[in-house]
């Protein structure tokens, strides 16, 4: 038997009908629920104004393809963030020259010499973190790096990445095992990097 689960929002479940002839309203309320938890992570992936249009193209796509949406499958919620890491993925190129460039620049160990010698030292730590956390996000596996960001950054239950992305929750559990070991071994003074797995 198939619980469905409340949410106001939605007008009463997150599992609407997106088949039906009118879509703009159920749309609107998808939308009103999703949209910015949706931009904050993509924001962190991409950038704002990069996570804009993200936004705004996983709600077109949904719109056009929202007779594939079946409810029995997964909830309105994990089925837009599968579209939103599907067009993502267009991204990972970039998203990976940024992480790489950010890495090689903290490394360096540029700092502005302008300024408070405290606001300097902070700096410079904030460039060292920074360059371990895009140094192993870089190294991880778009699959691997999908499946983390969507726990530590969106917030999505296992379950439900397994829906957004379309693969069994026990491969979710065993990727989430793998990366938190790898990062543990990889990075075991990074604070950030640990707060991710």
């Amino acid at each position: 038997m198939q619980v469905i689960h409340e949410d106001p929002e939605l007008g009463g479940h997150d599992r609407p009908d997106l088949g039906g002839p009118e879509p703009g309203p159920v749309f609107g309320r998808l939308f009103d629920a999703h949209a910015a938890q949706l931009r904050r992570y993509l924001a962190r992936r991409v950038g704002a104004e990069p996570a804009n249009d993200l936004v705004a193209e996983t709600f077109l796509v949904a719109l056009r393809r929202r007779e594939s949406y079946r409810p029995e499958l997964g909830t309105a919620r994990s089925w837009l963030y599968g579209i939103a890491t599907n067009l993502l993925r267009h991204h990972v190129r970039s998203e990976l020259r940024g992480l790489q460039a950010t890495a090689r620049l903290a490394r360096t160990g540029e700092a502005s010499h302008g300024g408070h010698d405290g606001r300097v030292a902070e700096r410079v730590d904030a460039q060292a973190r920074a360059a371990q956390l895009a140094g192993a996000l870089a190294r991880l596996s778009p699959a691997d790096r999908d499946t983390l960001l969507l726990v530590s950054w969106a917030g999505l239950e296992p379950a439900e990445v397994a829906e957004a992305l379309g693969i069994p929750p026990g491969t979710v559990r065993s990727r989430l095992h793998r990366i938190r070991r790898w990062l543990r071994t990889t990075a075991p003074a990074q604070e950030e990097v640990q707060d991710l797995a």
